[in-house]
Formats: structure tokens, C-alpha cells, sequence
């Protein structure tokens, strides 16, 4: 294991010399600490590096170069949708009437983002086939929380206090069962079938007076859209239950299909996956919330509102009785949002639908294209992501699919996501979006074909990759268990900052 390399940069602290300084700032008068007491000034210098501008600026470019992101190459990231981010989103979302924007300003002085918001949210209501929406939930996760919530609250107010079970499939999202669980639901977990859809007759069996909620995201983790998905949902209402959409997936189904009017009481929209705002890194994010009718009394507070003048203003305070409550301060993830209803303006209805069929086009070219070379635990049409397998590779040569996914990034590629969903050996989710040239999509299959070649010609050379990356492969249980995460001096008087 080793984590130096050449391209790899000190820290500050290492290349902190005493005296350095920018030396072109100006001291502060002689007098700037006299209004602060004596006993609470230091009694010596902060522990700060040293160093002259040039020093800094270069270290901070030498770093930002090591970054991979989906302006640098091709980020075939399953199940997190890495599209590319149009830069007019950007240039939106920065326009100073948004981004100066104080969240405490009155409303009359508010009107051009709530009038935005309000758009967004009849937007989504639309393409997700629902009555009513919420802006407020930070992240998808945040949205399926407010969802279950919202649920939970509808079976209370109808006097309905058995219902304690939440149907998750094992091909699901591992949020969907912490949700249920946070939510204070027993997680009740259905097998899928052999194609990959959920097991019927396991559903059914499931199914009770104490089911509150079924939790289905379509398509599923395995990039498989769910043909029972009518079936199931009337199974589910004829027991006085709700279905939950997890719209983590909808980049596949824009245009074709809408939830709401298939029978999914309620949904969220990862509106950071599907209407661009890449995350990676953890965010940022937004997961708006859409509601049947049925739901919408239990909606989170504030939400906005356009009067009779056409003018806007937030909900107030106590308004409306039967809300959940707040889920995130003020209104929500603004700048996401606004990237969001970029996005969605520039594409219109057509549009949207053209961003699904080439999604879909590029995951099942790409599957075609990896047919011979890797298993192919699902061989259906799949939808804007699909399962490859190394399962029979690591068989016959010993080869892991963590190691040919170290080994892709010798290739130049980020690695898809590896080893989810959990149910499928060897996987890899591979999710090219539609905003990838075919010439990325051949360049990426042929990197991947060529690396299965490798795994029966020179093992070796994929278990020790990757090669070419500025830190080699880590020990994963030692970084996993001992991080070292934070910068410690070494002790001495070379120190120039104690810890």
C-alpha cells in the first residue's frame, strides 16, 4: 500500500516556513486589539502556515487538478445519475436576484423566487402525474422521510393506528428501509422474481390490515422497469394501504410515464439526479415531494402560495393545521431548485421524453455492448442503467470486480458503482446517461472488454491496479477502520504549528 506519489502535494503545514508570509498585507494598526479584553486575547500567534501567495495558489491548482468530475470524463455511476450539468443552469442559479436573495426577506421583496418556486412545483406535478408538490426536502432521502411521514400522518388522522409494516423489495434503495424505520415502521422485506421484478406471490403474502405503505422504486436498482407495477398497486390499495414511489430513477421514464396517474399515492424526485446538479460528493441536493390529492392536507409548511392577484406569499405559520410540520429551513434547497427549473424550461415536454429515450438507447447499447465479455444477470431491455457481472470472471481467474473497477481507472474512467444491489454477485451498475457521444460509450465498453482480457491473460496486472492513479490501491479495512483523516505535526522545534 502506499499513499505518496509525485503528483501528490504537502499540506500547508509541510511547506510552511517561519517568516514566510505574503509580506504584502498590511499590519493592523497598533491599537486594532485595545477593545478587546485582555482576557480574551491570545497569548501567543495562531498556529497558521506560513507562506507567500504563489506557494498557496499553486497548491490549491496542483490539487484541484487531481479531481475527476463529470467536466473532466465519463462518470458511469449507477443509481446516482452523473449527467452533465448545462452550464446555463449555473449562470441561472448565480443571477444576483436569486443568489443575494436573503432568506428572511418579506415577501413583497421575494417575489421572482417564489414566483419560480411555484412554477417548479406545478412543473413536477406534472411530469409526475401528482396534485400538489413540496419544494422543502434537502436530498432524496430527506423526501422519502417526508413522504412516510405524510403517509403515517393520513392512516392517523383516519383513525387507522394498526398499520405498522412498510413492504420494502430487496432490490430497493437502502435509504427506502431506513426511512420506514426512522418513520417508526417494522421494514417487511419482499424477494424479487427471477426477471428481476418484484415476487408476487411473496407481495401478496405480505400484504395485510397492518401494511401502512409499499415502498417500490421503478425502475429498480437492476435499471428494470416494473411490468406488474399495475397489479401491484391495486393489490396494495384494496388492503387500505399507500404506495410510495421512490423517483430516484425517473431520468428513465420522463414523458412516458407519471406515477401519480398510475396509481402511486406519492413520490419524490431527485430533481439533483434527474434535472441535472451532479452530486457527487454528497451533495447538493434537493428532493421535492408529490402528492395525490388524498395527501396533500399533510404537506410540510410553509409552502407557497399565489393569491387571487396573482402575487405570491408563504403559508403562515399554523395556516394549515394538518401539516407535518417543517422539514428544512425557509423553503428548501433554493439554488438546486433553480438549476432544476432551468433545466426543465430549456428541454419542455418534448424535450424531457428525448432525455429518456437516449438514456435508455445509451444503457442498452452499452449492455449489448458488454454481452460477451461480462454476465448479464437481467438480459431484458433495461432502462437508463443495467447490471453487468463479473461473477464468472472471478470464477475462472480469481479476478473481483473491485479489481477490474481499480483497474478502469488506469483506463480513465470513473468506476461504475460495484457490489449494488446487493442481490446480484459480482455486479456492476452501470448507468451512462444521455448526455454521453457514442464515441465515450465505445471508448468505455472497449476499455471494459479489454480489462476482462487482461483478468485471464495477466491477473496480475488488474489485481495490482490501479497503476497509474496518484495513491495506489489502499488497504480497505485499514482506511476503513483507522482513517487518517486530519494533518498531525511532527513534535520538535521544526514544528511551525502545534497540534
Amino acid at each position: 500500500m502506499s499513499v505518496t506519489g509525485e503528483r501528490l502535494q504537502p499540506t500547508l503545514f509541510e511547506r510552511s516556513r517561519p517568516g514566510r508570509g505574503g509580506g504584502k498585507i498590511p499590519h493592523p494598526p497598533a491599537d486594532a486589539l485595545d477593545r478587546i479584553p485582555a482576557a480574551a486575547r491570545r497569548t501567543r500567534p495562531p498556529a497558521l502556515p506560513e507562506l507567500n501567495e504563489p506557494d498557496v495558489v499553486r497548491h490549491y491548482v496542483n490539487l484541484s487538478q487531481l479531481n475527476y468530475a463529470v467536466d473532466t470524463g465519463f462518470y458511469p455511476l449507477g443509481s446516482c445519475t452523473m449527467k452533465f450539468n448545462p452550464k446555463l443552469n449555473e449562470w441561472a442559479a448565480r443571477l444576483p436576484g436569486f443568489a443575494n436573495l436573503h432568506p428572511l426577506v418579506p415577501d413583497a421583496l421575494a417575489q421572482g423566487t417564489l414566483d419560480l418556486l411555484w412554477s417548479l412545483e406545478g412543473s413536477l406535478a406534472e411530469i409526475g402525474g401528482m396534485d400538489a408538490v413540496t419544494l422543502q426536502p434537502a436530498a432524496g432521502a430527506q423526501g422519502e422521510l417526508t413522504g412516510i411521514l405524510m403517509i403515517r400522518a393520513y392512516h392517523r388522522a383516519r383513525g387507522d393506528t394498526d398499520r405498522s409494516e412498510v413492504l420494502v423489495p430487496d432490490s430497493s434503495h437502502g435509504t427506502n428501509p431506513a426511512t420506514a424505520s426512522m418513520a417508526g415502521f417494522r421494514t417487511v422485506t419482499i424477494p424479487s422474481a427471477a426477471d428481476g421484478g418484484v415476487d408476487l406471490d411473496a407481495f401478496r403474502a405480505a400484504l395485510g390490515p397492518r401494511t401502512a405503505a409499499v415502498m417500490i422504486t421503478n425502475p429498480s436498482t437492476l435499471g428494470l422497469f416494473e411490468r406488474r407495477i399495475g397489479e401491484l398497486l391495486r393489490e396494495v390499495h384494496a388492503v387500505g394501504a399507500l404506495a410510495y414511489m421512490d423517483g430516484a430513477n425517473l431520468n428513465a421514464i420522463l414523458g412516458r410515464f407519471k406515477p401519480g396517474e398510475a396509481g402511486f399515492d406519492v413520490m419524490h424526485f431527485n430533481v439533483h439526479k434527474t434535472f441535472s446538479t451532479p452530486h457527487g460528493g454528497g451533495g447538493p441536493g434537493a428532493g421535492p415531494v408529490g402528492v395525490r390529492a388524498t395527501l396533500a392536507p399533510f404537506l410540510p409548511g410553509p409552502r407557497v402560495l399565489r393569491e387571487a392577484d396573482g402575487t405570491f406569499r408563504l403559508e403562515r405559520p399554523g395556516e394549515r393545521p394538518t401539516s407535518i410540520g417543517r422539514l428544512r429551513s425557509f423553503v428548501g434547497n433554493t439554488g438546486v431548485l433553480v438549476r432544476a427549473w432551468t433545466y426543465i424550461a430549456a428541454h419542455g415536454a418534448s424535450g424531457l421524453r428525448e432525455v429518456s429515450d437516449d438514456a435508455v438507447l445509451a444503457a442498452n447499447y452499452l449492455k449489448a455492448r458488454l454481452a460477451g465479455a461480462y454476465d448479464i444477470p437481467y438480459d431484458r431491455p433495461c432502462k437508463h442503467e443495467f447490471v453487468a457481472s463479473a461473477a464468472t470472471i472471478r470464477r475462472e481467474t480469481g479476478v473481483r470486480t473491485l479489481d477490474i473497477a481499480k483497474r478502469l481507472i488506469d483506463h480513465g474512467f470513473h468506476p461504475p458503482t460495484i457490489y449494488f444491489p446487493l442481490i446480484t454477485e459480482e455486479g456492476m451498475l452501470i448507468e451512462p446517461t444521455e448526455t454521453e457521444s457514442i464515441e465515450t460509450l465505445d471508448a468505455f465498453a472497449e476499455a471494459l472488454i479489454e480489462i476482462a482480457a487482461e483478468a485471464y491473460k495477466a491477473p496480475e496486472l488488474v489485481t495490482g491496479a490501479p497503476h497509474t492513479a496518484p495513491v495506489r490501491r489502499l488497504d480497505e479495512a485499514t482506511a476503513a477502520r483507522q482513517p487518517n483523516l486530519r494533518w498531525r505535526p511532527m513534535a520538535g522545534a521544526e514544528t511551525p504549528c502545534p497540534d
